[in-house]
C-alpha cells in the first residue's frame, strides 16, 4: 500500500492577543534561529481544533476526555435502565470501568469534604484524563446492564469474571475509536495495550519575526461612584503580543485509517471513515483560533496562505525558511517577506532531495502579500481544498491485497 501523508502549512497574522500564556500570564514564547519569537503551544491549537469538531461531525463520532467517567458511564446505564438508583448505575459504571482499563476510581477529596456523611452516591474518579468514544461508553454501558441486571454489582462482578466477559469489555475499549482518538491518540497508564499512537503531529506555531510582549494597563469604573469618589474600582494589566505565525501539522493517514478500523480487526478499514476523518481535521485545524483571552482582544482571524501537501515517505515541515527571521517590510508588515521567504525555500528544498514533482499540492491564499506561492500548488478555496484532499485520500487508501498485486506500483525517492 502506497503510504500517504499530509502535511499542512499555515501562515496566520494575530493582532494583539494572548492566544496562549504562561504560568506568569504572559504569552508563550521561544527562542528559534537566536532570537525571541511568539509562540502558540501544539496542545493549545489540538484543544481548539477537537472544539471545532463539534460543528463538523456528529457526537457519535467524538469521544469524551475526562476524569468523571464513572458519572458518564453511570448517565447510560440509566438510560438503557432507567429502574436503577443513580448509586447502583455508578456502582455498575465503577466496577466496569476498573475491569476496562484497568483503572481504580476514588472519590476526591474535594467531594467527600462537601458531602453529606451519609451520601452513597459520589462518584469515584480516575486518576488521570480518560479518553473515551462515545460508542465505546455505549458498549461499556450495555454490558454493564447485561451483566449487573437490577443494579446486582456482585453479579456483574462475577459475570466479568468469566473470561470470555472480560475480552468482551476489553475489546469494547479497544475498538470503535472515535474520530479525535484516532488522530489525537491516548494513553491509558494503567493499560498499556488500550494505549492508541497518535495519527497527527502538531507543532507549535512561531512567528516568522521577533516578537516583543507588551503591557495593558486597564481600570475598571464603579457604575455606583459618585462625583464624590473619583477613581477606578479596579486597575490591572494584561500582557500581549502580535505576530505572523508558521503553523504546521502532519497527518498519517495510514495510521489513521488503522486506529480507524476495530482494533485492527477490520481488514477492509473502508476508506469513507478515513476520508471524513481526514477533511474534518484539516477544516478544524484552518479554521480554528484558541480562545485565550478572546473576549479581551477579539483577534479573530483566519489564515492568509494554506498549503497542503500529500507525501509518501515522511513528513516535512517547512519551518526552517525561518530560522532566520523575516525582516519588516518597508512599509511594515511580514506576510509578504514569509511567502518570500517559503516561494525560495521550499522549490530548493524539494529539489535537492529529489521531491519536486513527487507529489500533489495545493494553495490557498488571500491577498496580493501572497501572491508569490502561486507555484507551490494547485490553486483553490477552502471547499475545493477539502474536495480535493479528500477525494485524493479515498483513492490512494486501496486494499493492500489489491496495491501487492499491481504490477510496476510507483514508488518515489523523495519524501
Amino acid at each position: 500500500m502506497t503510504r500517504t501523508i499530509l502535511d499542512i502549512h499555515i501562515l496566520q497574522t494575530v493582532p494583539p492577543s494572548n492566544l496562549n500564556r504562561d504560568d506568569t500570564g504572559a504569552p508563550k514564547s521561544a527562542t528559534y534561529g537566536g532570537v525571541r519569537r511568539s509562540r502558540v503551544s501544539s496542545q493549545a491549537w489540538k484543544r481548539a481544533t477537537r472544539k471545532a469538531f463539534d460543528e463538523l461531525l456528529d457526537t457519535s463520532e467524538l469521544g469524551v476526555r475526562t476524569k468523571k467517567v464513572a458519572e458518564e458511564l453511570a448517565g447510560r446505564v440509566q438510560v438503557l435502565d432507567p429502574s436503577l438508583t443513580r448509586a447502583a448505575a455508578l456502582e455498575l459504571a465503577a466496577e466496569t470501568i476498573s475491569t476496562a482499563t484497568g483503572s481504580k476510581l476514588s472519590v476526591p477529596k474535594r467531594k467527600s469534604k462537601d458531602a453529606d456523611a451519609d451520601s452513597e452516591d459520589l462518584a469515584g474518579e480516575s486518576g488521570y484524563l480518560m479518553f473515551l468514544s462515545d460508542r465505546q461508553f455505549s458498549a461499556l454501558a450495555a454490558l454493564a446492564v447485561e451483566g449487573g441486571k437490577g443494579g446486582d454489582v456482585k453479579a456483574l462482578k462475577d459475570f466479568l469474571g468469566v473470561k470470555a466477559n472480560k475480552s468482551r469489555v476489553k475489546q469494547a475499549v479497544k475498538t470503535e475509536h472515535s474520530v479525535d482518538i484516532a488522530l489525537f491518540g491516548r494513553m491509558v497508564a494503567d493499560s498499556a495495550d488500550l494505549n492508541v499512537d497518535a495519527a497527527v503531529q502538531v507543532a507549535h506555531a512561531l512567528s516568522v519575526h521577533p516578537v516583543e510582549v507588551e503591557s495593558d494597563y486597564y481600570t475598571a469604573v464603579d457604575d455606583r461612584n459618585t462625583a464624590a469618589e473619583p477613581g477606578a474600582g479596579m486597575i490591572g494589566t494584561v500582557e500581549f503580543n502580535s505576530a505572523t505565525l508558521y503553523r504546521y501539522a502532519a497527518v498519517d493517514v495510514n495510521r489513521l485509517q488503522e486506529n480507524l478500523g476495530s482494533g485492527g480487526d477490520d481488514e477492509k478499514q473502508p476508506a469513507e471513515p478515513t476520508r471524513v476523518a481526514v477533511t474534518a481535521f484539516l477544516e478544524g485545524f484552518i479554521t480554528s483560533l484558541p480562545t485565550g483571552k478572546i473576549n479581551t482582544f477579539g483577534n479573530q482571524t483566519l489564515p492568509s496562505v494554506v498549503i497542503v501537501k500529500v507525501r509518501s515517505r515522511r513528513p516535512i515541515s517547512y519551518v526552517g525558511a525561518f530560522e532566520r527571521p523575516v525582516p519588516m517590510e518597508k512599509d511594515g508588515g511580514f506576510l509578504h517577506g514569509a511567502c518570500d521567504r517559503l516561494a525560495t525555500f521550499v522549490p530548493e528544498l524539494e529539489g535537492r532531495y529529489g521531491l519536486s514533482g513527487n507529489d500533489q499540492g495545493w494553495v490557498l491564499r488571500v491577498g496580493d502579500e501572497t501572491s508569490a506561492l502561486d507555484g507551490l500548488g494547485t490553486e483553490v478555496n477552502l471547499t475545493e481544498l477539502l474536495a480535493a484532499v479528500g477525494d485524493t485520500v479515498a483513492a490512494r487508501l486501496v486494499p493492500e491485497t489489491t496495491a501487492a498485486g499491481r504490477d510496476g506500483a510507483s514508488s518515489e525517492t523523495g519524501a
